[in-house]
Parts: C-alpha cells; structure tokens; sequence
C-alpha cells in the first residue's frame, strides 16, 4: 500500500493559523478568552459577556467594545501582511447598543489599502446579530518581525 501525502497548508493558510496563534497566546487574553478566525483581509472575534466585564450599571465597559474592534481589524489588516507586525496609528469608536448578556462577535475587514497603510473598518455584534458598536481605523507596518513575535506559529 501507497501512502497518501498529507496536504501541506499554504503559506497564506499558516500565517492566519499563525496569527491566530498569536492573539490567544497574548496575556490579556487570558481575561476574555476569545476565538479567533482570520482570513484573507478579515478577521472575526467572538467573546461570551461575562460580569467581570461590565461598568458599575451592570452592562460591557466601552473598553471592551474598544478590544473587540480594534483586535478584529488589527488581524484583518495584519492577514495582509506576512512578515511584520503591524500597529494600530488611530481608531474611532462607536458605541451603539448596550449589551450584558449573551455573545459578542466583532468582524473586522480591510476596506482600503496602499503601500504604507491599511484602513480598516469593524462591526461588534451581539447574540442576535443586532450591531452593537462599529469602528475604523489606520494601520501600519512596524519594524518588529511576525515570526520573533511570541506565539506567532502554527501548531
């Protein structure tokens, strides 16, 4: 018998998976416990709403909101861009909807580029779908290598 030849991943499919690695390696992370899927210019983030997360009158602090966006469209445009990290230069946000129960799930997907930025843009849903806050934001690359990144590997 013959053996069958594992499929090997594409480079394009590795860095994802590698990034993906990445942002749950990361400490804070530790206190949302996200999930993260990243694609081609888009990422999504989904977080279960936890009290430890909330403001004094019982509903998601707006930093949470401020996470959730700036982390699904930090990895969309970071997708693009295989070899350094990239920051974040300027992000707005808007909160739209409280939330204190349930799922939150931020998509964030790049809507313009060039050679030296990314501008990208991200929408944080809850439970139902309903949008909840949305944001945009300015990226860049920086001079720190993804692969001396702690976490950066796919495993």
């Amino acid at each position: 018998m013959s053996e069958v030849p594992q499929k090997r991943l594409s480079k394009q499919t590795e860095h994802y998976q590698s990034l993906e690695s990445m942002y749950l390696s990361a400490p804070v992370n530790q206190i949302y416990l996200p999930k993260i899927t990243v694609s081609e210019a888009q990422a999504v983030i989904e977080i279960e709403v936890d009290p430890k997360l909330f403001h004094s009158a019982g509903a998601v602090h707006g930093s949470v909101y401020f996470k959730m966006l700036d982390d699904a469209a930090f990895f969309a445009a970071n997708s693009l861009e295989p070899e350094l990290f990239v920051l974040t230069t300027s992000f707005t946000t808007y909160i739209t909807r409280p939330i204190s129960n349930g799922k939150m799930r931020s998509v964030g997907k790049v809507v313009n580029m060039n050679r030296s930025q990314w501008i990208v843009e991200a929408v944080v849903y809850d439970g139902q779908d309903r949008e909840i806050g949305r944001g945009n934001g300015l990226f860049v690359r920086s001079k720190q290598l993804l692969n001396q990144v702690p976490g950066y590997s796919a495993e």
